[in-house]
């Protein structure tokens, strides 16, 4: 019986994969299995009757055997190389680490342990080249994460330091999160569609993006993603790779917005070397103005384009004071020439430019044809106003002659009835007696005329006024044309010298106007009265009217005194007079309100005359006024 338990041991002990050594008390291998020998390289016969202790390194020796002594004590199970490393020693030399489980038990009263031994070799390598990766990827300057690809939104499972560092958040704030967080709401990105197409066929891919950090601030980097597969060709997990491109896109974007600036900007810009004066390049603007194709230009020199200047003056005055360094930048104008041969005044910029260390010559041109002809302009204009000002400097000067004069004439208009009025005021005083009102009648009917004269003076004033300020409202109607010639005869004969007649008009009876009755009135009697005014007694005045479909025509001629020719071309100025009726009452106003009044109804007036032979004024007045 005792036979066939020690085989029933031996098979079980064969059966176990760890290494399986039994000690007695004093540390003395009393059992060991096979497995001894694959991580000791010792037999199980060889080992057997030996101390522990040549499984133990030399250096750890002193401490195995107080661990010993304890663990006797407690007498326990109990395992050793989880927490703490723990090291054995091979038959070659070699020092393995080991994980221990020991097990204590007693027969016949005799104490035993029993080692169950696990070489961790190759777990320890795997650790430490964990460990080594973990470390290289934490030390990376490119931001890298890892995404469990079996979960739902492929969240971030690891991230590096550098990733932490460039994008701001925390560890807590991206672990278990989709990359897209990144994006913010800038999801519209054509690159982004080509990620999610590969994470989807589970493909590498490279994409360009624009992620914003915790702050806010935008940064691009280049994102290549690659798959990790499990034995099975199942995609587990996606690595992504963060290169951080912000500078790199922001110099592309600077030489992108230089080079549209370049190409773009309405002003020419030639760029051309320094030592041969060949043209490089030139832009857009450059092309259309100038003409020539750039193949073309790229076959001339600057001075090709440049009217009368030779290459020595050019080099001198421009070109070596750059190059010397004597001045950073020239602006000068010149004269340049198309390829149709027409010439344009252009204000240059010249300065001295670096290209892969070769020096060469940056020249922008503006255009001033505009601005020329502005200043031509603008002269001509100076020219134009200083004229005007001496226009209005006269027209000033006259002005202030026409105040005066018309003082003069308010004085003397107003004098002359206020001193007849006043003389019949103190006559009448005198007359007295029932039989003396015959003179006080003469007296009365003085005084009558000239207030009439006063309150026709003033109402002329207001008129004048009035149509200054644009105020005077004019009243239109319906009127029979005798009506209004009736009265204009009735009251212009009430001024007739001895012997005068005024010949009235024929046929009118059947005319009709559609106008400002009392206006054309007003007008009629003003010409009808200096008919009178200015003939002599024993005179003809004759009053003319025709209408046709538009336009009534008034023609009034008289034999008086005329006027002079030089002042026929000033009648219409507001208080000139004639020369030759500066003695007579009147106050140069009548013939300016007649021909304001006319062109206000579209009318127009015309005065023929000559001195001592006679005056015809013809008036010329629509049917029907030109508005309501």
């Amino acid at each position: 019986m005792i036979k066939q338990d020690q085989e029933i041991f031996n098979i079980l002990l064969e059966a176990i994969s760890e290494a399986v050594i039994i000690v007695d008390e004093k540390q003395h291998i009393m059992e060991a299995n096979g497995m001894i020998e694959s991580i000791f390289g010792y037999s199980k016969n060889e080992i057997k009757g030996k101390s522990i202790e040549v499984l133990i390194p030399t250096k750890f020796r002193k401490a195995h055997s107080k661990n010993v002594d304890g663990f006797m004590e407690e007498y326990q199970r109990s395992k050793m190389g989880k927490t703490t490393d723990v090291y054995g020693l091979k038959k070659d030399g070699n020092v393995i680490p080991i994980e221990v489980e020991l097990n204590p038990y007693s027969i016949y009263n005799k104490i035993y342990v029993m080692a169950l031994i696990k070489d961790i070799s190759k777990q320890k390598e795997d650790e430490f080249n964990f460990m080594l990766r973990t470390k290289a990827l934490d030390s990376a300057n490119n931001g890298i994460v890892i995404t469990n690809a079996l979960k739902p939104d492929n969240p971030i499972i690891y991230h590096n330091a550098a990733f932490e560092k460039l994008t701001g958040y925390t560890t807590e704030e991206i672990l278990n999160r989709n990359c897209r967080f990144l994006q913010g709401n800038d999801r519209d990105q054509k690159e982004l569609a080509k990620i999610r197409k590969a994470l989807k066929k589970g493909e590498s891919c490279l994409a360009s993006l624009r992620n914003y950090k915790k702050d806010g601030t935008l940064f691009y980097n280049d994102l290549y993603i690659t798959p990790i597969t499990n034995r099975r060709g199942v995609v587990t997990h996606f690595i992504g790779v963060q290169n951080d491109v912000t500078e790199r896109v922001r110099a592309e974007e600077e030489k992108t917005h230089l080079a549209t600036i370049f190409n773009e900007s309405l002003n020419e810009i030639y760029v051309f070397d320094a030592e041969t004066l060949k043209l490089i390049n030139a832009n857009r603007g450059a092309l259309k103005n100038i003409g020539y194709t750039i193949d073309e230009l790229k076959s001339m020199t600057i001075l090709d384009l440049k009217s009368g200047i030779e290459e020595a003056t050019f080099r001198k005055k421009y070109i070596n004071k750059l190059l010397k360094k004597q001045e950073e930048k020239l602006d000068f104008e010149t004269t340049y020439i198309r390829k149709d041969g027409s010439t344009y005044p252009v204000m240059v910029h010249l300065q001295l430019s670096l290209l892969e260390d070769k020096k060469m010559f940056v020249a922008i041109v503006v255009d001033i044809t505009e601005q020329k002809n502005y200043t031509i302009k603008l002269e001509k204009t100076v020219q134009e106003r200083t004229s005007q000002l001496q226009e209005a400097l006269s027209k000033e000067k006259e002005l202030n002659e026409l105040k005066t004069k018309f003082l003069s004439l308010v004085s003397h208009e107003f004098k002359t009835p206020l001193s007849g009025i006043a003389t019949s005021v103190m006559l009448l005083e005198k007359y007295k007696l029932t039989d003396e009102q015959p003179k006080r009648d003469k007296h009365l009917a003085i005084l009558k005329d000239k207030v009439n004269y006063l309150n026709t003076i003033l109402n002329d004033f207001l008129s004048i006024e009035r149509l200054e300020t644009g105020t005077f409202n004019y009243t239109f109607s319906d009127f029979r044309l005798s009506k209004v010639i009736n009265e204009v005869v009735y009251n212009s004969n009430m001024l007739l010298k001895e012997g005068q007649r005024i010949n009235y008009p024929s046929d009118i009876d059947d005319i009709y106007m559609y106008q400002d009755e009392k206006i054309i009135e007003i007008i009629l009697s003003n010409i009808l009265q200096n008919a009178v005014k200015y003939s002599g007694e024993n005179s003809e005045i004759h009053m003319r009217v025709h209408q046709n479909e538009a336009y009534t025509v008034f023609a009034i001629e008289d034999y008086g005194i005329g006027i002079p020719k030089k002042d026929i071309e000033n009648v219409f100025t507001r208080y000139y007079r004639a020369e030759n009726v500066l003695n007579m009452q009147g106050t140069g106003i009548g013939l300016n309100i007649v021909k304001t009044h006319l062109e206000n109804l579209g009318g127009y007036i015309e005065i023929m005359s000559k001195e001592n032979k006679g005056t015809l004024v013809t008036l010329k007045i629509p049917n029907k006024a030109k508005h309501d």
